[in-house]
């Protein structure tokens, strides 16, 4: 309903208030109606479904067949359920659930303790008399009382306003405050120009006054944005697609494989079909790599963690991965790129001009301002002013109008004295753009501040050279061109003067008329210190940096060009809106600066972004950003000064809303990225060596020894399903997850994001993955039947085989992180996890345990065959890693 065109008696009249307010049982009966005033956060996801939820997974599927095929075992005839092998795959898969549901649900109760915050009071009237109450219990047709520092609780109807301003940037994105006055408004009068309206969610910074409440909760201005929110469907990340694909992939491939093994053994020797059946089983157990979850998941949470350590709550785990496939961030400014205060960097007094940087505050106009026309502006601008300081416990020095407060600032810093005993005050107000104040100083003296054209209407004379002159066109028009040149640099400006007041009743016409005119004083919102070098380091990682702000258009692209982007072509949302969608994607890849940009103009802009295929980080902190925010591929909300429903749209939170955080995480993603790259590939390299291995064992053994490799039982002649096992959990466990503790490789940030369509199994890694397995399988096979062969001993041949996996699965680790510029003394974890890992395989060979793998203590001569074979596989693999970089792109220093 439009209530900004009706009239205060239309409103009561149909509310069924008046001046009195509800009585206090209407007040009850309304909120038994209405429901509580707060935002819907949606469902409560419960800890159960939070830990059910960790094993919907595609690779979590394969791994509950592999073991629902151990023990399927034990029904065919003459054969015994593997239920060790069972047991350890659904260890495994229990290990990876808890993984992932302690770290979610740590997330989940973070973010819920970041939304209990206090819900504020609001001072109502009631039954005739002014009341406080809980916002949440504030109802329609309720009368609130507003004054200065007050949050809103609800969308209202001003119906008294007495120099009333509010702060709604968190919902319009302007960083000016708005004046309120009871008038009616045009019905296509824009949100961010409706005078007679305050919205929940903002604040008073000035004034007093009252209002009607129209809408309360969900049906506020902000609840609309919340509803549009669950509306929207979450997209999944590109990472979860990836690692989804992944497990389909090994999922299909193994089904092939198993297939193929068994028309060659079907066809090429005649197995009989129980031992095809128990070939398939064990080459499942060896093809699905059991730690792939819990190692994506253990790496996903430390990268929480660190980001966590960084100030940034990541409320999703495969977000921390998807930072780094960003290749463009659409930011807001206020707040974000701006540090959301108001700073005076510049002054105009006796014809000169006073500059100061925004990190200075004004210090620099001390020594200038002694005794001079610019310390008549300075005290002019403290002593106009109803800033007033702020109670110890909060986080700023000063409550007030950010404006009045950039300018008591200024003058205090400056040594200016701003003590005055206040007279009279005539107010500010949207209409009059002005404000007078009468205090006592020798005489009574008028001070006023405001527009620089409306104070200047009110002048007839000049503070110059510190005499007073005739204002003349030409220095009015000097002063006015002056005032431009301000504007033109971003600056909000406004204009002071002066005179003194002989009769301090007078009308207020008589107290406004032949003043002084003193000068000029223009401020900006300041851009953040580290935030260019934050954007610099973000374009040199190949990333694009958009701004998409409510400020105007001057403003945006000044502050844009500061902190580094480009304002040429820089347009408007309401410009940008009017394009077909074939210009927006057109455009959208050539502008950097938007300005006046609404809700719907990000969301626009977000759409057309990713129409053209980008991976984007959407980063705001108001109610308008969170539809942006919601459908962005990560949503980084800012936590100190983002609305509860910007936290809740959002895949990350800057708990100390800086920009640099975000270059970070970026740097963090990408890190986390290439070790799931790098663990992948030892995962799966292991495996396609150990199927290799099985597979092609059996087949030779068959050819080279007929005798010992006939029947069912040959499947378990080169290495049983517990062997592959224990291979599978000693090395694909603690080594695997150490490198998911990887350090970031130090080029990380001088490549340009991967592609969204670059797999994490790519031609690189996948010819990786089978040279590797096909070396594996031409040593260790070649080392089995040469001891075989010597010894005669089956078990002992079964033993080094078994070892020497161990062992060069160990070896394996490092010959894929040097392709990444690491070294094995840059991860202390994974020098523990392979001396450990060690350890634990010559328990296995030299303790009672060997009973429970069938082997056998190794003596020297079987160590002296291992470190040949050690060594062959070492030098195959650089020869390999050689011919792989001749034939495709290397992952090394500075290349992709």
């Amino acid at each position: 309903m439009g209530w900004h065109t009706e009239s205060v008696d239309e409103i009561q009249a149909e509310l069924e208030t008046d001046d009195a307010g509800l009585s206090s049982e209407e007040a009850r009966r309304r909120l038994d109606e209405y429901g509580p005033n707060e935002i819907e956060s949606g469902e409560t996801v419960s800890p159960l479904a939070v830990f059910v939820s960790q094993f919907q997974d595609a690779l979590v599927y394969l791994l509950v067949v592999a073991a629902l095929l151990a023990v399927g075992v034990g029904f065919l005839p003459g054969q015994d359920p593997e239920y060790v092998d069972a047991g350890l795959i659904l260890l495994i898969l229990l290990a990876n659930g808890v993984f992932g549901f302690v770290q979610d649900y740590r997330a989940q109760r973070s973010i819920e303790a970041l939304r209990e915050l206090a819900s504020p009071d609001a001072t109502v009237i009631r039954d005739g008399e002014r009341r406080i109450v809980d916002a949440r219990e504030v109802v329609p047709g309720d009368r609130i009382v507003v004054e200065q520092g007050d949050a809103i609780p609800a969308d209202a109807r001003v119906v008294e306003a007495n120099g009333l301003e509010t702060n709604e940037s968190a919902l319009t994105g302007e960083s000016a405050t708005v004046g309120k006055d009871p008038e009616v408004l045009p019905e296509d009068t824009p949100l961010a120009e409706r005078e007679n309206m305050v919205f929940m969610n903002t604040t008073a910074v000035r004034g007093r006054g009252q209002a009607v409440v129209i809408e309360t909760g969900m049906d506020t201005e902000v609840g609309e944005i919340a509803t549009q929110l669950g509306e929207t469907e979450e997209t999944e990340t590109t990472f979860q697609s990836e690692i989804d694909r992944l497990g389909k992939q090994i999922g299909v491939g193994v089904v092939a494989l198993i297939g193929l093994v068994a028309l060659i053994q079907f066809l090429l020797t005649g197995t009989d079909p129980i031992t095809v059946l128990l070939v398939a089983v064990t080459l499942a157990v060896a093809a699905v790599p059991e730690g792939l979850p819990a190692v994506v998941t253990f790496t996903l949470a430390l990268g929480s963690r660190t980001l966590l350590d960084k100030n940034a709550l990541v409320r999703r785990l495969p977000v921390v991965e998807s930072l780094g496939s960003v290749d463009v961030i659409l930011t807001d400014k206020t707040g974000t790129l701006t540090e959301n205060r108001m700073i005076v960097t510049r002054a105009y007094a006796d014809d000169a001009v006073f500059e100061t940087a925004a990190t200075d505050g004004g210090r620099a106009f001390q020594e200038e301002a002694t005794g001079s026309a610019l310390e008549a502006v300075l005290r002019c601008g403290a002593v106009c002013n109803n800033t007033e300081p702020a109670p110890a416990d909060a986080d700023e020095d000063y409550h007030g109008d950010p404006t009045e407060i950039a300018v008591f600032e200024a003058a205090k810093r400056a040594g200016v004295d701003a003590d005055a005993d206040r007279l009279r005050e005539i107010p500010f107000s949207s209409e009059r753009r002005r404000m007078t104040v009468v205090v006592d100083e020798d005489e009574p003296t008028a001070y006023m501040k405001g527009a620089p054209g409306k104070v200047l209407e009110h002048c007839d004379r000049l503070l110059d050279d510190g005499e007073v002159v005739p204002l003349t066109d030409e220095r009015r028009a000097a002063i006015l061109e002056q005032t431009e040149q301000f504007a033109g640099d971003a600056l909000r400006v406004l204009g002071f003067a002066r005179k003194s007041v002989a009769d301090t009743d007078a009308p207020d016409d008589e107290i406004e008329s032949g003043l002084v005119f003193l000068g000029l004083q223009g401020m900006i919102d300041p851009p953040r210190g580290e935030v260019a070098d934050a954007v610099a380091d973000c374009r040199r990682a190949g990333i694009r940096v958009i701004m998409a702000t409510g400020d105007n258009l001057a403003t945006a692209s000044a502050i844009g060009e500061q902190v580094g982007f480009d304002p040429d072509g820089a347009m408007t949302g309401h410009e940008f809106a009017s394009l077909s969608e074939d210009e927006q994607t057109d455009t959208v890849e050539d502008v950097e600066v938007f300005a006046r940009a609404e809700p719907r103009h990000k969301v626009s802009i977000l759409s057309a972004l990713r129409e053209n295929g980008h991976d984007v980080a959407m980063t705001g902190d108001g109610v308008n950003d969170a539809p942006a925010l919601q459908g962005a591929d990560v949503g980084i909300a800012m936590g100190q000064r983002g609305t509860d429903v910007a936290k809740q749209a959002s895949d990350m939170i800057l708990q100390d809303d800086n920009f640099v955080t975000i270059r970070d995480a970026v740097e963090a993603g990408r890190g986390i990225f290439d070790n799931v790259r790098t663990f992948v590939n030892y995962l799966l390299s292991a495996n396609a060596g150990e199927v290799l291995v099985v597979f092609f064992g059996v087949l030779l053994g068959g050819l080279l020894f007929p005798d010992l490799f006939a029947g069912s039982e040959a499947v378990g002649l080169v290495l049983t399903p517990v062997m592959l096992l224990w291979v599978n959990l000693v090395t694909d466990g603690l080594p695997a997850l150490a490198l998911g503790a990887d350090p970031t490789a130090p080029n990380v940030m001088d490549r340009p994001p991967r592609g969204r369509g670059e797999p994490i199994i790519d031609q690189r890694v996948l010819a990786s993955v089978l040279g590797i397995g096909i070396v594996m399988t031409i040593v260790g096979l070649s080392l089995f039947f040469a001891r075989l062969s010597a010894t005669g001993s089956l078990v002992r041949a079964q033993t080094t085989l078994f070892t020497f996996l161990v062992l060069i699965e160990l070896a394996r680790i490092q010959l894929i992180r040097r392709r990444y510029g690491k070294s094995l003394r840059s991860n202390p974890w994974l020098v523990g996890a392979v001396v450990l890992t060690l350890a634990l395989q010559l328990l296995v060979l030299y303790t009672p345990l060997a009973g429970l793998f069938d082997v056998v203590p190794l003596p020297l001569d079987e160590w002296l065959w291992l470190a040949g074979a050690f060594a062959a596989f070492v030098v195959l693999n650089y020869l390999l890693v050689l011919a792989l970089d001749r034939l495709l792109p290397a992952i090394r220093a500075g290349e992709r």
